[in-house]
């Protein structure tokens, strides 16, 4: 088990064979909030840390505030588990070269706010071609110093880290919901604060898992209020809303042509693209120029 409370949460309840809904409707919260909290990706404001302290002290006496700083194999073994029994040792994470951790948070450190904020992304829906799904989430920095990716809907959800390196943007995330990873690589627009990003989602997101590639476009909506249950109240709720685009309006007809675009051999032998691929920063521009950003 790793040294994070979203471990020790995620131990504790299946110790006392607990569901995240049924901890979400005791507490009275949404069920993404406990999500998060599971997943690492927020921890609990001080109000509802103790809430859930003394909710789970009703079904494991004993257990104090105090007890969610203990060392991993401490804190299992007030639930009975044996934590080197319970799993075999194996990797913390994902290991990355010390240069590119370095890149990223010297980029992080210089202009992590300008990414900060609520987005909203648009791409093509594999499982429905012709049609368009859009996600919302959120981006802010964590208690790494990186920036934390969240962004889903009411049947996905991707948690992961934004690595800013050079003028691009690179993501890994993890599928919270199937347990997948998938990779966003973004171009931007180096302006005060970005306001689009440009790039290509990896991913197995059909019933299939055939690994798809596809464009997508992160649009800004909201800027933090910096109250993080209040911020993390209104990523919930953009989260909450429909995946699929049923308004077509929605999606201009600058940004339909950007993401669903010509590229192959057919397209090659035209002057078109071989592979798909990115835009670059002119085209990047344009497309700013075209949208209006409003949620």
């Amino acid at each position: 088990m790793a040294n994070g409370f979203g471990d020790r949460l995620t131990l504790a309840l299946k110790a006392l064979s607990m569901s995240r809904g049924r901890l979400a409707a005791e507490l009275q919260v949404d069920k993404s909030l406990v999500g998060r909290w599971a997943s690492g990706a927020v921890h609990p404001a001080a109000h509802n840390l103790e809430r859930l302290t003394h909710f789970l002290a009703e079904k494991h006496p004993g257990l104090t505030l105090l007890d969610w700083e203990r060392e991993p194999a401490d804190f299992a073994a007030l639930f009975g588990v044996d934590l080197v029994a319970a799993a075999p040792e194996r990797s913390s994470g994902v290991t990355l070269p010390a240069e590119t951790l370095d890149a990223a948070h010297a980029s992080t450190d210089l202009r992590g706010e300008a990414y900060e904020g609520f987005w909203r992304a648009t791409h093509p829906a594999v499982i429905a071609p012709g049609r368009f799904f859009h996600e919302h989430g959120i981006i802010r920095r964590g208690a790494a110093g990186l920036l934390e990716f969240e962004l889903g809907g009411p049947d996905v959800r991707y948690v992961g880290s934004i690595l800013p390196i050079e003028g691009q943007v690179f993501v890994i995330a993890t599928d919270t919901v199937r347990h997948l990873p998938c990779f966003m690589i973004f171009n931007i627009v180096t302006t005060p604060k970005i306001v689009l990003m440009d790039g290509v989602l990896l991913t197995a997101g059909n019933a299939m898992r055939d690994p798809a590639a596809y464009p997508i476009v992160m649009e800004r909506i909201g800027d933090l209020s910096r109250d993080t249950e209040a911020d993390d109240a209104h990523a919930a709720g953009l989260m909450s809303r429909p995946q699929f685009v049923h308004d077509e309006s929605l999606v201009s007809p600058a940004m339909r042509a950007h993401l669903v675009r010509d590229f192959g051999p057919e397209a090659s032998r035209v002057g078109g693209a071989l592979l798909l691929t990115a835009s670059g920063t002119p085209h990047l521009a344009a497309i700013i120029a075209a949208n209006t950003y409003s949620d």
